[in-house]
C-alpha cells in the first residue's frame, strides 16, 4: 500500500491470520514480508500471524485478497480491525 496517513483522514490497522500449506511457510514467509503495509508478528508451524495498515478497508481488503491468493497459502482471514483519525505530529 503506498498511501500513508495524513492527518485529518482516517488510518486503518487489521490483524489477520494467514494458514500456509505444509512445507510452504518459507515461501509464504518470504513473500508476505515483501509486502508494504504488512507486519508480521508471529508464526508457528501452519499459521502466520500479521497487521495490515492502509487508508481504507477497501485497502485492507484488497491486501488480504492479494495474500489469500499466494501459492502456498490455504485461508488467509481477518481477526479485527480498527480505524482512527490521523492527527498531525510536531
Amino acid at each position: 500500500m503506498s498511501d500513508e496517513p495524513v492527518p485529518g483522514q482516517r488510518w486503518h490497522v487489521s490483524s489477520a491470520v494467514i494458514s500456509v500449506k505444509p512445507g510452504e511457510m518459507n515461501g509464504v514467509l518470504d513473500a508476505v514480508d515483501g509486502l508494504e503495509g504488512v507486519d508480521i508478528f508471529g508464526r508457528d508451524g501452519s499459521r502466520i500471524i500479521v497487521t495490515i495498515e492502509g487508508a481504507s478497508t477497501g485497502a485492507l481488503g484488497d491486501r488480504l485478497t492479494e495474500i489469500s491468493l499466494m501459492p502456498g497459502v490455504l485461508a488467509a482471514n481477518m481477526v479485527f480491525e480498527h480505524a482512527e483519525e490521523v492527527e498531525e505530529t510536531i
